[in-house]
């Protein structure tokens, strides 16, 4: 501010903030079982007779079976049955292009029971999946998923599910197209929508009386996006880490130096000597920290010693590692990753039962009740073909351990470790999570080395997930 007036001038600064967030009819149906499905997304987009009001048109069988189109109080759709390969469905051939971003959605149906049906694009030499849902029998279920294509060629769109005694039915598909600057345009409308918003600035002097023509100087002095790295104890001793560092980042996670293994290497002989200095750390250089992690239910990353316990002395080691660990840091973190990665692993739940990870939730609950407490999980967002982790698969991990009695909000923590990134499927995913309406942070990201890693990392994913208000760090 310039002038002579700077010592009796004030700011009256009014936020006008921008409501963010899907509001459609897609995303309020995305978790629901419907009796009749909505239209297709982008009427179709690319796909010919996507509401099957033509009978077969576009669509041929793939695989050994038979595909029919059925009309049922209304509603037309196509089913295929008899499936003696995971494959056998039904069809349509397209010609995919290089560079292009597409969308994919279906409403699918099993004919009994509920299965895992994925959505695949044989693109030779390549089959490329586009996204899963688990369907049921009698209702709709909406499968949200995008792909790209490395090169330009025919694809054809088949459905699969490896429960071959199910029949298939599928209605209202959509696959629609967009170039690189449509998507560009897209996200930079939705970071001024979910990350900006509107500022009214009023130079007032002493009495309260408006100033005209006043200059106002405005410095960011941080972002209120919360944006992190992991740190490790080297951070202790190397000055050159620390100054490159502390002035970039105010959110960390210790890389190991929390883990089970890291300060228990030998039972009942606890070692917080490091951890603790790296805590103190982030404290006088104002950086938040992530507690990474109590458990980790992947067998490889838990001490010989642990794993040979039997299951009523693992249960009695295992509550004074939580006993100590939580209550040395409670208050000292702002979040806590429970059970690490307990949709691809199980050790716990093969130790101590199926319900071992809602017990530790439970527990860690009472032991920390201001930390927000998180699943970690890879591979929801990166990988379209894991089922142990899709985004259904969480979302329902989520429901198993709110219906063992947790009350309260659990994070969704995504691994983001991607070799080239899907933008529409992790648009998609995303979108699917967004339902359990907890907070969502991207807990660990990185890309592949390759000649466009920077790119990727910051152009695509990084920029990407601003543009998403589900995202929260």
């Amino acid at each position: 501010m310039e002038g002579g007036q700077r010592d009796n001038v004030f700011l009256l600064l009014l936020f006008s903030l921008l409501s963010s967030g899907l509001s459609s009819l897609y995303f309020s149906v995305l978790d629901q079982c419907l009796k009749n499905p909505p239209k297709p997304q982008y009427d179709g987009g690319i796909v010919v007779n996507p509401e099957l009001n033509s009978g077969r048109e576009g669509w041929t069988p793939f695989g050994s079976t038979k595909i029919e189109t059925i009309s049922k109080k209304g509603n037309k759709y196509i089913a295929a049955f008899h499936r003696q390969q995971p494959f056998d469905s039904f069809s349509q051939q397209f010609y995919l292009q290089k560079e292009m971003l597409y969308t994919f959605s279906a409403w699918l149906q099993v004919s009994r029971g509920q299965a895992e049906i994925a959505a695949m694009f044989k693109a030779p030499p390549y089959f490329i999946s586009a996204g899963s849902v688990t369907a049921q029998s009698g209702c709709w279920s909406m499968l949200k998923g995008g792909l790209y294509v490395n090169s330009s060629g025919p694809a054809e769109l088949y459905f699969e599910s490896h429960n071959t005694t199910v029949g298939i039915l599928a209605d209202s598909i959509s696959l629609q197209p967009f170039t690189q600057e449509e998507w560009k345009s897209h996200q930079d409308l939705s970071i001024e929508k979910a990350r900006k918003s509107k500022v009214k600035i009023q130079a007032i002097d002493g009495q309260g009386k408006p100033l005209a023509n006043v200059t106002v100087n405005i410095t960011q002095k941080k972002p209120d996006f919360p944006f992190g790295c992991a740190m490790n104890e080297r951070i202790l001793t190397n000055t050159d880490f620390q100054n490159w560092f502390t002035p970039r980042f105010k959110l960390t996670t210790f890389e190991n130096e929390m883990k089970w293994y890291f300060t228990e290497n030998s039972p009942g002989r606890e070692n917080y000597t490091i951890p603790d200095a790296m805590l103190q750390f982030a404290k006088e250089h104002n950086i938040s920290v992530r507690g990474h992690t109590v458990f980790w239910d992947d067998p490889r990353y838990n001490n010989d010693w642990v794993k040979s316990l039997p299951p009523n002395e693992l249960s009695l080691v295992a509550d004074r590692r939580m006993n100590s660990i939580m209550n040395r840091y409670s208050g000292h973190v702002v979040h806590w990753d429970v059970v690490n990665e307990n949709l691809h692993f199980s050790f716990l739940e093969s130790k101590l039962g199926e319900n071992a990870s809602a017990v530790y939730y439970l527990k860690a609950q009472q032991l920390d009740g201001k930390a927000t407490l998180f699943l970690n999980e890879y591979n929801t967002i990166e990988e379209m073909g894991d089922e142990a982790s899709t985004p259904t698969k969480y979302l329902e991990k989520i429901r198993e351990i709110q219906s063992k009695g947790y009350q309260g909000s659990l994070g969704i923590g995504l691994e983001g470790h991607f070799r080239t990134p899907n933008l529409p499927y992790i648009r998609a995913a995303i979108d699917q999570l967004a339902i359990a309406g907890s907070p969502i942070w991207l807990t660990e990201l990185d890309v592949e080395s390759s000649p466009n890693q920077a790119s990727f990392l910051m152009s695509n994913v990084t920029r990407f997930n601003l543009n998403l208000s589900f995202i929260l760090g």
